[in-house]
């Protein structure tokens, strides 16, 4: 059984969509550059045993081999 309180990404999608636009709308600057944000969707990712994902997400942002990324993730997922 699922447990209710988790939030899916489909969820958590919707929820970052309405924040951005209270955020626009009070003129609130983002200064978290976009890596930190996709390092976070790795970091879930890893936590909800979507490791091959998150993977494929981190050569996506880095450009780094697939043995590299495997490591990384790898390293990411031993410091969580």
């Amino acid at each position: 059984m699922r447990d209710p309180f988790e939030i899916t990404f489909q969820s958590l999608a919707r929820i970052e969509r309405k924040l951005d636009l209270i955020m626009q709308h009070l003129e609130i600057n983002d200064d978290v550059p976009p890596e930190h944000d996709r390092m976070v969707e790795i970091r879930s990712l890893i936590r909800h045993g979507r490791k091959i994902e998150a993977i494929k997400l981190y050569r996506q942002i880095t450009r780094a081999t697939l043995l590299d990324a495997k490591e990384a993730v790898e390293l990411i997922e031993a410091g969580l």
